[in-house]
């Protein structure tokens, strides 16, 4: 009995074996083949990655590359252009703007400049990045990258082919910022802090989001290099529509609503210390390498154009102002040589990647007189308070720069200007008066709702007395 049970429990177990044996055969028959693992690259496609990384363009395709993330030079180059567009706000734009206020209002200038800084990158990372930068439509992005959902280090392709992805969205962060603290220039000396600062709130998803994705994403409404369907098929290399003229133009609509300082016209009120201006304009021609080379998106030639042009048209510009009020004025004053270097910047900073360093030559002495004549008559025409001459220099400047871009851009110095040359003047010309509608009626709803709700002005003691006191309990100088 004991022999017949061992061969019975023998039989069961081989029979066990044998359905486990052909359970697995027909997992095995059903389950889809892996995927084969991707082919090696050979050496000739390695070296086409190689020389891809050293040009600055595009991988090669369906080949597993050995370089897959962030190419260590190119991405070096985004990383310091961006550390230079934030010191172009701060310390740059606000020492420059603080130097030219009177000293009872310094501190309130640069607690506005850090506080849209803060304000600013807090909205970008929450959805301002996708708003910009996210598919949507032609005329703003959508949620995909709310609080940079998926925006990783390792990984590239959202700005260029070798750089970081979170590089990029920290590159246009400094540019979200710097925009709407241009605007602080026209309001200087009168607007309640918490004003500016709902004002500012408002106006980025009203303004600034909707052009930065027009003029800049993949499917931007005026985004002529990128979108082969654009409405306008316009270009700009750093920022004339997005940064200047939306700025400048609605930096005039603001300080109109705003009104006058009072005793504008009526009593002196010179710059508290030019030796700060001058310091700041250093550091705004120095911090913009970042913003006009470093929308190169890389270390390479056209990066080389963009410095070279930045720089010929700042300096010139600068001289010119200069000589222009010698001749006009009888001296040729340091403000006037600071605020010529900073139209200079501006009016090039649209064509810097897309123009020769001729071309440059030309724009720069064209941008050391035409907003000179905005800034010393035109305000003085129109009657408008434009405390730190924003819209004279950013706004005129910069819709002047975008139409020369579309005349000077030449496909010899960047060859995506080829296929959009023909027209693209007229381009240009639909994308300013597009960016100036935008930006005034925008700027205006916004204003008027911030006026009648919690209010534009401080009182008037306040203001007589200096917003640095009553706004932010300091004072810029003591004794």
């Amino acid at each position: 009995m004991k022999h017949l049970f061992s061969r019975y429990a023998r039989l069961i177990f081989a029979s066990l074996l044998i359905a486990c044996a052909l359970t697995t055969s027909q997992a095995q028959e059903a389950a889809p083949a892996a995927p084969a693992a991707p082919a090696e690259p050979t050496v000739e496609q390695r070296l086409a990655d190689l020389e891809a990384y050293v040009n600055n363009t595009a991988r090669t395709p369906d080949v597993v590359s050995k370089i897959p993330g962030p190419g260590p030079g190119h991405n070096a180059w985004q990383m310091v252009s961006t550390a230079l567009v934030i010191f172009m706000t701060l310390p740059g734009l606000a020492l420059f703007y603080g130097g030219l206020v009177r000293k009872k209002n310094v501190l309130s200038v640069l607690a506005q400049c850090m506080g849209v800084a803060g304000l600013v990158t807090i909205l970008w990372w929450a959805v301002g990045y996708s708003l910009a930068f996210g598919g949507g439509n032609a005329f703003i992005g959508d949620t995909t990258f709310a609080f940079l959902k998926g925006v990783e280090p390792g990984n590239v392709g959202a700005g260029y082919y070798w750089i970081s992805d979170s590089m990029w969205a920290m590159f246009q962060l400094s540019f979200a910022i710097i925009t709407p603290a241009l605007i602080v220039g026209a309001i200087a000396e009168r607007m309640k802090f918490i004003s500016v600062l709902v004002f500012v709130t408002l106006w980025m998803f009203a303004v600034y989001f909707p052009f930065a994705h027009m003029v800049w994403s993949g499917t931007g409404f005026m985004s002529g290099i990128l979108n082969a369907g654009a409405g306008i098929k316009a270009i700009d290399f750093a920022g004339g529509t997005v940064v200047h003229m939306t700025s400048g133009w609605s930096a005039l609509v603001l300080c109109i609503i705003l009104g006058k300082r009072n005793g504008f016209g009526k009593v002196p009120m010179p710059p508290h210390s030019l030796v700060l201006c001058t310091v700041g304009t250093g550091m705004l021609w120095v911090g913009w390498y970042g913003f006009n080379a470093g929308s190169a998106l890389g270390a390479d030639a056209i990066a080389s154009n963009a410095f070279a042009t930045t720089t010929l048209a700042a300096a010139i510009a600068g001289f010119t102002w200069g000589m222009a009020e010698w001749v006009l004025k009888g001296h040729p004053s340091v403000l006037g040589f600071c605020s010529g270097i900073v139209a200079g910047l501006v009016v090039i900073t649209p064509g810097a990647g897309f123009v020769s360093m001729n071309s440059a030559v030309l724009i720069g002495v064209l941008a050391g007189i035409v907003p000179f004549i905005a800034v010393s008559y035109l305000k003085k025409i129109l009657g408008y308070d434009d405390a730190l001459d924003t819209f004279g220099v950013h706004g005129v400047g910069g819709t002047m720069g975008a139409i020369l871009t579309g005349v000077f851009a030449d496909e010899k110095i960047n060859s995506v200007v080829g296929p959009l040359k023909e027209g693209l003047v007229m381009a240009q010309l639909k994308a300013c008066a597009l960016t100036i509608v935008w930006s005034v009626v925008a700027t205006a709803i916004i204003a008027l709702i911030v006026k009648f709700t919690i209010g534009l002005r401080p009182t008037a003691e306040v203001e007589s007395a200096g917003l640095d006191t009553a706004e932010h309990g300091e004072e810029g100088y003591i004794g």
